[in-house]
């Protein structure tokens, strides 16, 4: 198949799978005898595979530490388990911090009451620019 076929099986941007090409995410595929790029079903999976990652917040990085996992079927997948529980730490840091943000922006936004900006407690709060 050709990268605009591929791109819409995987529901994944022309652009975005050359970059994957580039910085070796997605191996380089055969080109026609007109110049086109050729895909199989490998990259097909491939790309697949690094999709549903990403999708799950998967750094670049990480993303290339499973596939050199997945390459050696006989390993135990104890690294893979520690790379998934480190990232699952990540999320869960992030997510911390996002409730803390929500309560902050909430206090300020009841703390604001709606007067005037000259009394407008979350630009107080800010340390309004206009001062």
């Amino acid at each position: 198949m050709q990268i605009g076929q591929l791109a819409t099986r995987t529901e994944t941007k022309v652009e975005t799978i050359r970059y994957y090409e580039r910085i070796g995410l997605l191996a380089a595929p055969a080109r026609s005898p007109s110049g086109y790029r050729q895909y199989g079903q490998d990259h097909l999976r491939q790309l697949m595979f690094v999709r549903h990652c990403r999708d799950l917040g998967f750094s670049i990085g990480e993303i290339r530490s499973l596939q050199v996992l997945a390459h050696d079927p006989k390993r135990s997948c104890a690294e893979i388990t520690a790379l998934a529980e480190a990232h699952l730490s990540e999320v869960r840091s992030k997510l911390a911090g996002l409730r803390r943000l929500e309560r902050t922006l909430g206090r300020l936004i009841t703390s604001c009451g709606g007067r005037r900006v000259a009394d407008c407690q979350i630009l107080k709060e800010l340390g309004s620019i206009g001062s």
